[in-house]
């Protein structure tokens, strides 16, 4: 697939590239895909949560009165669950959610996202982009002369650079990566995917 290649300043270069047919090319696999994205949000999750259970509870451990012969229920001490303020039955522990993908599916998912969005249109090609400090409005400028200025947009840039980052970071419905950190979620996420020409090279050498 070749796509025309436009400048830092939106507009067309004259210039096409070709994109590499194992990234951009392939036949969609919504299960690697879906297997991707459940990865990653269960990544982001702390598993930080706990909650104290009967033995954790400060509390006497007398028995509140006899087992038989009160009318009332047995109830053993003060920590029993059904109290107010007793243990909690089963609750929650720290745990990890993170899941295990082989490399090899989790290839197949970004080529799957990245082959989506260029059978949708969803991909336009830039030169590499360079700030000489960060700016928002030379970058709004710049994604409204691409006709990317609505909807959820992603650039992948070749390497991080700090100067175009900060320029688009405050920017809502916006994501700047480097094509290193790029992941199945931030692609399928976005309206529209920007790769940088150097960005292209950059996930070759990941898919070799």
């Amino acid at each position: 697939m070749k796509l025309q290649v436009h400048s830092a300043q939106g507009s067309g270069t004259g210039r096409e590239v070709e994109l590499p047919e194992n990234i951009f090319g392939v036949e969609p696999n919504e299960h690697a895909v879906y297997l991707a994205v459940k990865a990653y949000l269960a990544a982001q999750r702390q598993g930080t949560h706990k909650a104290k259970e009967r033995g954790e509870i400060a509390g006497s451990t007398k028995k509140l009165h006899k087992q038989k012969g009160t009318g009332g229920s047995r109830k053993g001490d003060i920590k029993n669950p059904l109290f107010r303020s007793g243990g909690r039955v089963f609750g929650p522990r720290p745990r990890t959610y993170g899941l295990k993908l082989n490399k090899k599916v989790r290839q197949l998912a970004r080529a799957s996202a990245f082959s989506a969005k260029a059978t949708a249109g969803s991909i336009k090609v830039v030169e590499d982009l360079k700030f000489d400090a960060p700016k928002t409005k030379d970058y709004v400028s710049f994604l409204n002369a691409l006709g990317a200025n609505e909807g959820k947009v992603l650039l992948i840039t070749a390497e991080h650079d700090q100067f175009v980052y900060r320029s688009g970071r405050n920017l809502p419905n916006n994501a700047i990566v480097s094509a290193g950190d790029v992941n199945t979620y931030d692609v399928m996420k976005a309206g529209t995917v920007i790769v940088a020409e150097g960005a292209i090279a950059k996930l070759k050498e990941q898919f070799a």
